[in-house]
């Protein structure tokens, strides 16, 4: 008897006398072309980016001089990019959009040694699939050229029409018939800058080659195509990141594998690093990969050079035989394997870190600084505690810096010692400050023993709840307090921070950071919130930057506090940094008053307790 497609049958399971499993039985098929290219699609065309990065490859295959690449509603609308390449003979013009039809493989041996970008033939039958696609090519054989439309991969017309010689490729309603496609898609903000990754990637490898990306007719990026790197980082990065940049050099190496292979490219001096490694970006064989491996490699060549928890900047290009890298691992070509992995991560790693022993320079300082040391400097035999005069001040702590009044005392001829002003109450414990230890503790004595303050995660938590006070009490309507800069303080931010800092300037005011365009990727912040007086203003806003760029689960709701959060981070005293005897009382003093006094932001603890009990056994007293 025939079972029809939507017939439940049940197997007795013989390994559960009791159980059963559920089947459904359906007739096996053949997928339709369209069906097959949808599915497909799904590894090659993951988001617009996908796209863009796809129709590069082919124009840079193609032997463009010049690629523009113009979007649209962050790649959802329209994702447009023109080449001067060879274009697309009309004879083979329908036959290009076929699923695996391609003009750089013949054979399987061709495999071994892909020396292209592209070389699946997947990538146009897979965009095609998805979307409303205008294709118009002209080789310079031709005297004119063809226009192809398509939609879901069918054809709706083939005509002759006048055009440069080169590719113009439009991909409009990107995923318009998978509509669960389109909905997890990310923001248009992080899609704009997934696109703008790409493109300044590709820019980077291909100097010579002239790349403009437009993002809803604004141009955010443009490289000359005159073959200098350093010109294209300085329009990525700024010329102030750029200029600092050092130059990768071949290592010597041994062996004949090792001599294979040639490592390049630039890497920041240890004093720029950043929050996370996504600045770090790999290439092999000009194509950017992502290989967890080598980007360790470049992490440990900055080992005991970097403060925890920061990462560093590079740009590293690894040339070596097209035979001994497979980039034929996955759909998308950014996943590859080395046939000498070893060799190469160590020829990476060695690189890297010969050009930071020889060339990194001596650390400056800027005008702004988030914290100014005393003056004080221990001796040789006091290094790790801290007892001192009052040096003064340090006001742009934003602490209070009034000690209470205690009454004058008779002393004779001699001054008498000051009474040590009792701090703490209802959240804190009664305590009085000792000293300092390690530049990064607090020591207090209290009625049990001593405590110890993270001088880093308390300062933290207090600007955190002042911000947040702030901000909920007048910041959400009319905006925080703020400190206007007398001549205001120009920042350059690559295409994708600049696209960031664009969609959220309302925001960004609100929160006390005045911004105003000043050319391309170039803003000029006006004020800086009132609390983070004396604050790097650019270094405020990268903070800010990264935040906003930070696509994982926040750890409060709000986009709001999440800046708040980053920025205090930056702002507050740091662990190596001598605090005066009144600073430490006004921290304490400010730490007492917060609602959660007892943890940082992040819920690292800000004090622990060292007891009178466990003081006496670790002396052996009890």
């Amino acid at each position: 008897m025939a079972i029809h497609k939507r017939q439940r049958v049940y197997f007795p399971r013989s390994v559960a006398a009791n159980s059963v499993v559920k089947y459904w039985i359906m007739p096996i098929r053949v997928l339709s072309d369209q069906l097959a290219s949808q599915i497909a699609a799904g590894e090659v065309v993951e988001r617009p980016a996908s796209v863009v990065k796809e129709l590069v490859e082919n124009a840079i295959d193609a032997g463009a001089t010049t690629i523009n690449v113009d979007v649209r509603g962050g790649g959802r609308q329209l994702i447009q990019v023109a080449d001067d390449g060879v274009g697309i003979p009309a004879d083979e013009m329908e036959v290009a959009f076929m699923r695996h039809a391609t003009s750089k493989l013949e054979t399987a041996s061709d495999l071994r040694a892909i020396e292209t970008l592209g070389f699946r033939g997947e990538a146009l039958a897979a965009i095609a699939a998805v979307s409303q696609v205008t294709a118009v090519s002209r080789t310079k054989e031709d005297s004119a050229g063809l226009r192809l439309t398509l939609e879901g991969g069918q054809k709706n017309s083939l005509e002759s029409v006048g055009a440069p010689p080169g590719t113009v490729l439009a991909v409009v309603n990107l995923f318009y018939n998978v509509p669960a496609r389109l909905k997890f898609l990310k923001t248009v903000t992080t899609e704009k800058r997934l696109i703008d990754e790409y493109v300044t990637r590709y820019a980077l490898a291909f100097p010579d080659i002239r790349f403009r990306l437009t993002h809803d007719n604004r141009i955010t990026f443009q490289s000359s195509g005159n073959g200098d790197k350093r010109e294209v980082l300085s329009a990525i990065y700024g010329p102030e990141t750029a200029k600092q940049l050092l130059i990768v050099s071949q290592p010597e190496t041994t062996g004949d594998a090792a001599k294979e292979i040639s490592v390049s490219g630039f890497a920041a001096p240890p004093n720029l690093n950043w929050a996370n490694r996504k600045q770090i970006s790999l290439f092999a064989n000009d194509r950017w990969i992502k290989d967890n491996r080598l980007t360790y490699a470049v992490i440990q060549a900055y080992h005991t050079l970097l403060p925890t928890g920061r990462y560093p900047m590079a740009i590293i290009f690894l040339n070596l035989p097209a035979e001994n890298v497979d980039v034929n691992v996955h759909p998308a070509k950014t996943e590859v394997r080395f046939r000498q992995a070893n060799t190469i991560f160590g020829a990476v790693q060695r690189a890297v870190r010969e050009t930071l022993i020889a060339d990194s320079p001596i650390p400056h300082t800027t005008h702004f600084a988030s914290f100014q040391h005393t003056g004080w400097a221990a001796t040789a035999g006091d290094r790790g505690f801290t007892r001192r005069e009052d040096p003064g001040a340090q006001t742009h702590l934003s602490l209070d810096w009034s000690v209470p009044e205690t009454p004058d005392m008779e002393t004779g001829s001699e001054a008498a010692a000051p009474v040590k002003a009792e701090l703490g109450g209802k959240g804190l414990p009664i305590m009085r400050v000792v000293g300092q230890v390690g530049a990064s503790y607090i020591i207090t004595e209290g009625p049990d023993g001593l405590y110890l303050i993270d001088q880093h995660a308390a300062h933290e938590r207090i600007l955190f709840e002042k911000f947040m006070k702030a901000w909920d009490e007048e910041g959400a309507n009319r905006g925080m307090a703020v400190q206007g800069l007398m001549s205001g303080f120009p920042v350059q931010l690559s295409p994708a921070q600049a696209n960031l800092v664009s969609d959220q300037l309302e925001l960004l005011t609100r929160l006390g950071l005045q911004l105003e365009p000043f050319g391309p990727n170039t803003f000029m912040i006006r004020t800086v919130p009132a609390l983070l007086t004396g604050l790097d203003p650019a270094k405020a806003l990268l903070d800010v930057v990264e935040c906003l760029a930070d696509d994982e689960a926040p750890l409060h709701s709000t986009i709001e506090a999440r800046i708040i959060l980053r920025v205090c981070k930056s702002a507050a005293v740091k662990a190596g940094q001598t605090l005066s005897l009144s600073e430490m009382e006004a921290m304490i003093r400010q730490l007492e008053a917060c609602q959660n006094p007892h943890t940082c932001p992040h819920g690292r603890p800000t004090l622990i307790h060292l007891s009178a009990t466990q003081l006496a056994k670790e002396f052996g007293r009890t």
